[in-house]
């Protein structure tokens, strides 16, 4: 048990239903002491090409003791580029709203689907997850209906109930970014759409860490697909999750889009026993940024196999500049 965020990606990799870890209680969140910088290994072979306009990735294995509370995550950066810059990201919001949806709501706890969910959704076109007007749904399937296809009409009813009223919860939101120690983040809404928002590469790796402890957004997340059968209360659901990269093993977590944002992910992976969380923003295409994650954790983890010593990571404009690693706050 080496540290919390680790156990809780591991137990998402072996544990197929994860049904225990969805009928757990909300996870509490609490500050904990972020510990000294963690060295880390050297990238000896070529840094990777990235289109993305803003990306990091992080080895939070080390560090990871310390990733949740006042002072952020911590870990060694491998790679880091305007990493600080102030950017919308799009539906890498909807990780924000699960993380607090958690923090309040039992996973039994119904939700009513009002007209107004549904039209908050198809008014802004944004993604769905198809719900209906007076259809109930327990906080446990909404979560997987926010988080696998996105669905900003989940994250409107989810809001609302538990703001109560989407400015309460947004100012929710906002408490817990203070609490995570996100200084460079703001939020204006539930769900990502196009406002006046922003947040960072380093913030968001800093959030990743902190709500892949909850076992039951790891679970969510690693999720490929969700089916919610038919009831009296509700119609038949299949959600899909939009995250490719689970394909080549990662454990989570969110891709977002707008076209102001670009196109966005926020990834966890465990490769060689190394727990691993990097963010894209800004990438030029769908295709693009997960190729660009991958990329990242490859180089990552031949730098990791070289076993050579003292760390990389890629400054603004994507250069990179030997040093130790650092403290994500």
């Amino acid at each position: 048990m080496r540290n919390g965020v680790l156990i809780a990606l591991a137990a998402a990799l072996v544990t197929a239903g994860a049904a225990t870890g969805l009928t757990a209680a909300p996870a509490q969140a609490g500050p904990a002491q972020a510990g000294p910088a963690q060295a880390g290994p050297a990238q000896a072979a070529e840094k990777p090409s990235v289109t993305a306009r803003e990306a990091y990735l992080v080895d939070i294995t080390d560090g990871a003791h310390g990733a949740h509370g006042a002072h952020g995550a911590h870990g060694t950066v491998q790679f880091a580029k305007r990493e600080t810059r102030r950017v919308p990201i799009a539906s890498l919001t909807k990780v924000m709203t699960a993380y607090v949806v958690r923090r309040q709501a039992r996973l039994d706890d119904v939700v009513t689907i009002k007209q107004a969910d549904v039209r908050h959704a198809v008014a802004g076109g944004a993604t769905t997850a198809g719900l209906r007007a007076g259809e109930r749904l327990t906080v446990r399937d909404l979560l997987y209906g926010l988080m696998l296809p996105s669905g900003a009409d989940a994250a409107h009813a989810l809001a609302e109930k538990y703001g109560p009223g989407t400015a309460k919860f947004v100012a929710k939101m906002n408490a817990a970014a203070r609490r995570l120690g996100l200084r460079d983040t703001r939020y204006a809404n539930p769900d990502g759409l196009p406002s006046k928002a922003y947040s960072t590469a380093r913030d968001q790796a800093t959030l990743a860490a902190a709500v892949l402890r909850d076992p039951v957004i790891a679970t969510v997340a690693k999720t490929p697909k969700r089916v919610v059968g038919k009831s009296a209360h509700h119609r038949v659901h299949v959600w899909r999750n939009t995250n490719d990269l689970l394909r080549d093993g990662a454990v989570g977590l969110k891709t977002g889009f707008t076209n102001q944002a670009g196109y966005c992910l926020s990834f966890a992976a465990v490769r060689d026993g190394r727990t691993y969380v990097g963010v894209v923003l800004g990438e030029r295409s769908d295709r693009a940024r997960f190729a660009t994650a991958r990329r990242l954790l490859d180089w990552a983890t031949e730098g990791v196999a070289e076993g050579a010593g003292g760390g990389a990571a890629g400054g603004p404009g994507g250069e990179v500049m030997e040093g130790a690693g650092v403290i994500l706050s």
